[in-house]
């Protein structure tokens, strides 16, 4: 365990071990609790669309709050942000254990992922901001990999928690919270972040915030955003929306074989996320961009060419590959955009683009399943999105420093 532990986390600060501990902890609580939102909703006597509504509330606040959070982060720094965005979802999660009307547990829902944005913005800028360039890309797929394990037990966990009583899993997902809310603030330095108050700081990272204007000028930090937004239109929202019916109704498989190819998915990304994250920094983003990209486009084909159970495994596989290469790349783009400023509306927009792409894919893809009576469409409009993405990458410029290469070697 210990190899392990220093083959992730070698020359890497020690910032990026803790969010990663924080991302497990976090990943870990949700895995145990998502399954179980819906069917705990309906216990309220609701429609399937009410307690569907519940999943759609949280990943709605997570995106309206994201802009506000980048400010927040700005203002009083990564760190403060960061573990009072973990206390707000833990309490809500515990509190909505103890619902005893839907509007509560929806309204409950809705502030845990105002916390949720918190968090999300925070580690992600704090992770940029302090690891160099020579290591941008392997300390975001490492963290990357905290969330990725974390979900990989939670359902495991969730299995035997659910069987003591359905409200469990919150409580449960609330103690995992607060756990990783303990670390943030135990772990990381005090002041980290603050903007008075961190003099530990290099001046490099005391430069004035990066502003969203001026990275929106740069043509590298618009196509980080395509590919967040295509990522999660088709990689999260297809996935989880259609694909489980396609293999229901398609294939007249059992769910339980749409439970095998999302393992798959997450088998290959885990095997690949530190090879790919240290292409990153080595050969550059835009490679491992490609690579990415165009395994998704490989993963929407396989879904379109082929209606059978080695094509949907296939596709699976694909999307595992695509998964590990974008976890850390696009990251690393905003990473060096910023370069070691802080930037917490820079990082929130890319953060809104894969909430933006969650929330309108299954809702553009359901919408063709429903028009058109089948999933040829669905699976044709995203391999649109994926093709159109993929093109986008080969045309834009290198943003790794050479001088990370040289340091890397050194």
């Amino acid at each position: 365990m210990r190899k392990l532990l220093d083959r992730y986390f070698k020359d890497l600060p020690s910032e990026v071990a803790v969010l990663t501990a924080v991302a497990f902890c976090v990943a870990l609580g949700f895995g145990i609790v998502a399954p179980i939102i819906p069917v705990f909703a309906q216990t309220f006597e609701v429609s399937a669309l009410a307690a569907s509504s519940v999943i759609s509330v949280f990943a709605l606040m997570r995106f309206v709050s994201a802009a506000p959070s980048g400010w927040l982060v700005n203002k009083f720094g990564e760190r403060s942000v960061l573990w009072i965005g973990l206390s707000i979802v833990a309490i809500s999660s515990a509190l909505a254990g103890f619902s005893q009307t839907f509007e509560q547990l929806i309204i409950l829902r809705g502030i845990g992922g105002t916390g949720s944005a918190m968090f999300t913005v925070s580690s992600m800028s704090l992770l940029l901001r302090t690891v160099d360039g020579a290591h941008r890309g392997r300390a975001a797929s490492t963290y990357q990999g905290g969330f990725l394990f974390g979900g990989l037990a939670g359902p495991a966990v969730g299995g035997l928690v659910v069987g003591l009583s359905i409200r469990a899993p919150f409580f449960v997902y609330a103690a995992t919270l607060s756990l990783a809310a303990l670390t943030a603030y135990f772990a990381l330095p005090k002041g980290l972040g603050h903007p008075t108050k961190d003099t530990t700081e290099s001046a490099e990272l005391q430069e004035p915030a990066m502003a969203l204007r001026t990275a929106l000028k740069f043509r590298a930090y618009w196509t980080a955003l395509v590919v967040n937004l295509s990522n999660g239109m088709t990689s999260f929202g297809l996935r989880s929306a259609l694909i489980p019916l396609f293999v229901v109704s398609v294939l007249q498989k059992s769910p339980a074989t749409s439970s095998y190819g999302f393992l798959a998915t997450s088998v290959v990304q885990a095997s690949l996320l530190l090879p790919a994250g240290r292409m990153t920094d080595t050969k550059g983003r835009k490679p491992s961009m490609i690579i990415g990209t165009v395994f998704l486009v490989v993963s929407m084909l396989c879904l379109v060419a082929s209606e059978t159970l080695l094509g949907f495994y296939a596709a699976m596989v694909a999307m595992g590959v695509s998964a590990a290469f974008l976890g850390g790349a696009p990251s690393a783009v905003v990473g060096d955009i910023v370069d070691g400023r802080k930037g917490g509306p820079v990082v929130a927009t890319y953060q809104m683009m894969s909430d933006l792409g969650i929330i309108v894919g299954p809702l553009l893809f359901g919408y063709l399943a429903d028009s058109t009576g089948g999933f040829a469409w669905p699976f044709i409009a995203s391999l649109i999105v994926a093709s159109a993405t993929s093109v986008l990458v080969m045309f834009m410029p290198e943003t790794r420093k050479p001088k990370a290469v040289e340091n890397l070697a050194a």
